[in-house]
């Protein structure tokens, strides 16, 4: 990952500079972006990347709070389509899924609150043998963070095709894949928040002086730092031992997803507390991100189920 730092940061600031102009980009904006099948095989019409280049993008879009449907596309979409065993129909949805004509969804279990499903061409339902396609119809459901769109989708896959995997550790990797684009996502939004905390509290004044110069407001975003410096690195480790599909990767997993996601709520709050009164009203947007945070907490596994997980090593 350390030879590609350079293209990393020219990714990162293109996607900034894009999601900073509209955090709400339509689909047709992901397409020309070339984001949707950056995980496409080249021969399909896509970039050929690895899971390293969609972790820069989805922490780019949880810095912004954006949203969008790259999170059931390029992130999940993709992957499980490169986990089944090559078919004509396999084949047909990567080149569909490159060139933004068909736009598709990934539902892991539960089915009740599938990213991204509403309004997409095709369900790729996961189970124990294969990813099911379908063309079934999403429930929306309402959920606290406005900036994400979830919805239920039926489990019943009959008469639908079935791509089976091409191991049987596919959908462990799928799982894996999901949390830490969350993580990465709540590192994003924990880094805003430290941005526009510190931005804030040096020209909020009190007492004749900068409210950032007191001793408690220094050391809250202190805590914040230290906790921001924490999640990315167990972050970056995750995403690595994803992208180069480590044996252990779900230990990664697990402690990235467990640490970056429950801090990442910690951070909101603080940095609603240190903007004072103006932190609570809605032109702020400090809400934005704490619900997104909050979300991101329970999506694909919460801290305690992860901590469950890791426990396990020891019994």
């Amino acid at each position: 990952m350390t030879d590609f730092t350079e293209f990393h940061d020219e990714l990162r600031s293109v996607a900034g500079d894009l999601l900073a102009k509209d955090r709400n980009l339509e689909w047709p904006t992901l397409i020309d972006a070339g984001w949707v099948g950056l995980e496409v095989p080249e021969q399909f019409g896509g970039a050929g990347a690895s899971f390293a280049e969609v972790a820069v993008i989805c922490e780019e879009i949880g810095r912004a709070a954006g949203d969008t449907h790259f999170l059931g596309s390029a992130v999940l979409a993709a992957a499980a389509l490169n986990a089944v065993r090559p078919s004509d129909t396999r084949d047909n949805l990567l080149t569909e899924l490159a060139n933004g004509a068909t736009r598709m969804t990934v539902a892991l279990e539960p089915h009740d609150f599938v990213p991204d499903a509403e309004g997409a061409d095709r369900v790729l339902i996961v189970t124990d043998r294969g990813i099911a396609v379908t063309a079934q119809q999403a429930t929306p459901r309402p959920v606290v963070d406005e900036t994400r769109s979830l919805a239920a989708v039926s489990p019943d896959t009959a008469g639908a095709e079935l791509l089976p995997f091409a191991d049987d550790t596919a959908v462990p990797r799928l799982r894996d894949r999901a949390a830490v684009a969350i993580a990465c996502d709540s590192l994003g939004l924990s880094e805003a928040m430290l941005t526009a905390t510190v931005g804030y509290v040096k020209v909020r004044q009190q007492f004749g002086r900068a409210i950032g110069s007191f001793q408690a407001v220094k050391h809250a975003c202190a805590d914040m730092l230290v906790s921001i410096s924490v999640s990315r690195q167990l972050v970056g480790a995750a995403v690595q031992a994803v992208a180069e599909d480590a044996p252990d990767a779900g230990v990664a997993v697990s402690m990235a997803k467990s640490y970056a996601c429950a801090a990442a709520v910690d951070i909101a709050g603080k940095a609603m507390q240190l903007h004072g009164g103006i932190g609570y009203t809605w032109e702020s947007g400090i809400h934005v991100y704490l619900k997104r945070a909050t979300l991101n907490r329970s999506l694909f596994g919460s801290p305690s189920a992860h901590r469950q997980e890791l426990a396990k090593r020891y019994q």
